[in-house]
């Protein structure tokens, strides 16, 4: 009985020290796996990031799910990687959102979204559209006619979802778990 404890803790010890090793040595890391634009070219500023925060104005989440890039209304911002757009539309918080789907990856399907944009979209639902090109612009602050809309400012004046002004939040799903977004984007000034 004692010679069959010791072998099962020896075994478990080599099982754990096995686990450790694959994990260092054979777990894909994804940063290097997957290759992105930076969402904005030309600014790359960030004003909010990934994680706990002190919720901005009433509404938004004090867990931010991605990063908001400091962008002036108007702005461009691109495809990071090719995919196809399946979402084009009001989002809540978000306010005008589109989401990019990368379905074809190694480790799964990756969502890419890009809220407070511009609610004249330039692209729709099932387009597919390549790394690097243009899919919409930075929104107004203040939006109307959006039915159902309960953001506004302290004036009641209705904004793109939970917002204090023109910005690009930009935020990354792998299997629908949110990530930060700088493990995987690199900025190119």
């Amino acid at each position: 009985m004692i010679l069959i404890t010791k072998y099962l803790k020896n075994f478990y010890i080599v099982l754990i020290i096995l686990t450790i090793l694959i994990s260092i040595f054979f777990i894909p890391n994804f940063k290097f796996q997957i290759s992105l634009l930076w969402p904005a070219p030309g600014y790359y500023t960030i004003n909010s990031y990934y994680g706990k925060r002190i919720a901005p104005t009433e509404g938004a989440s004090t867990f931010h799910k991605g990063i908001d890039i400091s962008a002036p209304e108007g702005s461009s911002f691109i495809a990071v990687t090719s995919g196809t757009i399946t979402y084009v539309g009001f989002l809540g918080g978000g306010g005008y959102t589109i989401t990019l789907t990368d379905e074809n990856t190694s480790i799964g399907e990756i969502k890419y979204s890009y809220c407070h944009c511009d609610p004249n979209f330039i692209v729709s639902e099932g387009d597919y559209v390549c790394k690097g090109q243009i899919i919409g612009y930075v929104g107004p602050k203040y939006v109307y006619n959006e039915k159902g809309n309960p953001y506004s400012d302290e004036n009641g004046i209705p904004t793109n979802g939970a917002t204090t002004g023109p910005h690009l939040h930009f935020g990354i799903r792998i299997n629908d778990q949110y990530v930060d977004p700088l493990n995987f984007l690199s900025k190119q000034e």
